[in-house]
């Protein structure tokens, strides 16, 4: 599967995007720090101001739309109706919620700005009927002045700019921060988007009825958006969205969500375990969901005959309650499904190889045929659960020389450390397993096409190369100038010999390395745009072709990486020039010459261009690794057992491991392997990440104790 136009972001606007959403929340929860308001009260109105703010710009792109239409012809010149806001993706607004006209009236002394959002909320909601009851009113909890501040931070250039894609972002960013705040439902209702969308990926919900019995906040529903789209498609043509959810505050955040995605969804309040409000039973073409894991003590007696149970119950007590509600998840989400449907849930890792009536269940489930894929995910994906967990996939459509096979899949050590306590899949990473299914579908060529796509990425990111070099070769060239100027001052000054040779000594080492990193780079460029000229224009697509060219660059990547070593190594030998420059220039005669303060300016410039020549020479090496991932593992673009990562096993194996589902049983250990690509400035990344979190619980904990002390001085 080729990337799209769309996907081909820059690192510097996803960099951009990034900043952008850690900005405003850290602006924000500050706002609320120096407010009477918990993380609680905060919550929902902060994610009402964004959905206003998104609300406004959706407005104005799509009045701007109607406009253009009606001057060129494709729309009459009549009287523009709501049902035409609502054709290109927008809500129709009244003056009084748009947010522009609240601010301006902010802007008038003794404004009652609590009521005026309160107002355009109410208005938004009596305009379109499923947000009826679901936005937040509660603005009266703010001081005018906090809720100012909160809704000019939502009103900056940037923000105005912003497309539905950025805004989705920030949304699902500041749910996801709440979540870590446990500011709802101890964070439950959001499910990281790394594993649902490792779950879109596998199961391509692309048509029909999509349902998510446990739905939260309704990531399931955007990302099933997101993959539509990619695809080319349609999602209001393509698929209906249908979601249960118990808690009512939730139902709201998720209508909220999809309505800052631009999407519609049937959300039901109801308990899963009792209710199929939706009457869903047996037509599901697609079910997703992170339901509650373990939750004990569910009344038998109201489950007692329920047709979703084809498997039964797993077990009662004598108080006659289900001990484990996992195995009625399970059984539900199974027959949810049509004959030819699909599903991908969460599920807590002790169900693979529960025993007892849950066993028996399992058993029943593996007859089917239906058991497709078994994922195994590590700890610290969640942001309220730091236990490990499993993906499972049922596709009870498969083909008939699959019904009886499960693909075990033990991604336990393919991930990236997002903070000291969460971790995620990288966008590549997710593809790569995404890659593995491919091949257990028999989807070669799709597996060959994002091998392609790898190498062309290589050839993409090798033509940035020469610019961030030439930019740090440009200052790099004018410290050395300063340098110069200090040694032949040095030699003049009298100053001891020790001095003086210190200083003459890493020049000299400066002046070394420079001319044999300027001899690499010269081989270097030129060996990446012969390579680049070759492929960039016609990247093979057949198996054999691919491992060629991927051979060819192995030499480069290696190239790569002593590169950056040396450029590593001449801002460190620059840095330590400019501080003996520094001790000398306390010499009259240093001084006169040699400006520290430039060349301090100069040495920070070029640790800054060294890293985005680093960096910009590890995204090609990334790529190129991508692509050796898939290529080494599964070298004639077929799938095969890979110790550690994945296997192909049958029923009578299955049976002979206690009917066990758990993929590391199957797969065995990986080979230790010597890692030539270890990243030391990662690393350090990752230990700074630490640290950061560290001292920030430090502060935390500190201003709570202050606090307490200070509550029981009183």
């Amino acid at each position: 599967m080729n990337r799209s136009d769309k996907d081909q972001v820059t690192n510097e606007t996803l960099k951009d995007i990034e900043k952008l959403e850690a900005d405003l929340w850290s602006a924000a929860d500050n706002l609320r720090a120096n407010s009477k308001l918990t993380s609680s009260d905060y919550f929902m109105p902060v994610l009402g101001i964004i959905f206003l703010r998104h609300a406004a710009n959706r407005f104005e792109a799509a009045q701007r739309q109607i406009e253009a239409d009606q001057a060129n012809g494709k729309m009459p010149k009549r009287r523009v109706l709501p049902a035409d806001y609502i054709a290109r993706r927008s809500l129709y607004l009244p003056e009084r919620a748009r947010y522009d006209w609240i601010m301006q009236q902010a802007a008038v002394g003794g404004a009652d700005l609590p009521r005026l959002v309160m107002e355009a909320m109410t208005a938004i909601e009596a305009g379109f009927e499923p947000l009826l009851g679901v936005l937040p009113k509660d603005y009266g909890i703010f001081e005018s002045k906090v809720l100012e501040d909160l809704m000019r931070l939502f009103n900056s250039a940037q923000i105005k700019k912003a497309t539905g894609d950025v805004f989705g972002r920030i949304y699902e960013y500041f749910l996801a921060e709440f979540s870590i705040q446990k500011a709802h439902d101890n964070g439950e209702f959001f499910t990281p988007s790394s594993i649902v969308q490792t779950i879109v990926n596998v199961i391509e919900p692309d048509h029909g009825t999509v349902f998510d019995p446990a739905c939260g906040s309704g990531g399931m529903f955007v990302q099933s958006s997101h993959f539509i789209e990619h695809e080319g498609g349609d999602t209001a043509k393509k698929v209906v969205f249908y979601g249960q959810e118990k808690n009512r505050d939730t139902i709201r955040i998720a209508k909220m969500n999809l309505a800052v995605h631009g999407l519609e969804g049937k959300i039901a309040e109801a308990i899963t375990y009792y209710q199929d409000e939706h009457s869903l039973a047996g037509k599901c073409d697609f079910l997703m969901a992170n339901p509650p894991f373990n939750v004990d003590l569910v009344d038998a007696e109201r489950i007692k005959g329920d047709p979703r149970l084809t498997f039964g119950l797993p077990g009662v007590n004598k108080q006659k309650k289900v001990g484990n509600g996992n195995y009625l998840w399970i059984s539900y989400f199974w027959s949810y499904l049509s004959g030819k449907g699909r599903a991908g849930f969460v599920m807590s890792s002790q169900a693979s190889s529960a025993g007892h009536g849950e066993k028996e269940v399992r058993k029943k489930i593996v007859e089917t045929g239906d058991v497709d894929v078994m994922v195994s995910i590590r700890p610290n994906f969640f942001y309220t659960r730091t236990v490990p967990c499993e993906l499972w996939f049922f596709d009870r459509g498969k083909p008939a020389e699959r019904k009886g096979k499960v693909l075990m899949l033990d991604a336990r050590n393919i991930y990236r450390k997002v903070t000291r306590k969460i971790c995620d899949f990288s966008p590549e990473q997710m593809q790569n397993l995404a890659a593995v299914v491919w091949l257990h579908r028999g989807e070669r060529k799709r597996f060959l096409a994002l091998v392609k796509d790898y190498l062309g990425r290589v050839c993409a990111e090798s033509v940035a190369v020469p610019g961030r070099l030439a930019t740090f070769e440009t200052t790099l060239a004018e410290l050395r100038e300063h340098f110069e100027r200090l040694t032949a001052a040095a030699d003049h000054a009298g100053l001891d010999a020790d001095r003086k040779q210190s200083v003459s000594g890493t020049v000299t080492e400066l002046r070394e390395a420079t001319s044999l990193y300027e001899s690499d780079a010269k081989k270097l460029l030129a060996t990446l745009h012969g390579f680049t000229q070759k492929n960039a224009r016609s990247l093979p697509t057949e198996n054999d072709m691919q491992h060629a060219v991927r051979r060819a660059f192995d030499h480069i990547a290696d190239a790569i990486r002593g590169l950056i070593k040396q450029v590593d190594l001449l801002c460190k030998l620059a840095a330590r020039v400019a501080d003996q420059g520094t001790e000398l220039a306390t010499h009259e005669a240093v001084s006169a010459v040699y400006d520290r303060r430039a060349a301090y300016r100069l040495v920070k410039q070029l640790d800054e261009e060294r890293r985005a020549a680093v960096e910009q020479l590890k995204q090609v090496i990334y790529f190129h690794r991508q692509a050796a991932w898939l290529q080494d593992r599964f070298p004639k673009a077929e799938l095969q057992a890979v110790p550690g990562l994945v296997k192909l096993v049958d029923h009578k194996e299955i049976e002979a491991s206690d009917w066990s589902l758990t993929p590391g049983r199957y797969v065995g250990v990986a080979p230790a392997e010597e890692d030539g690509d270890f990243d030391f400035e990662q690393t350090m990344r990752d230990i700074h990440t630490e640290l950061a979190d560290l001292n920030k619980e430090a502060a935390e904990l500190a201003a709570k104790i202050q606090k307490n002390i200070e509550e029981l001085a009183v």
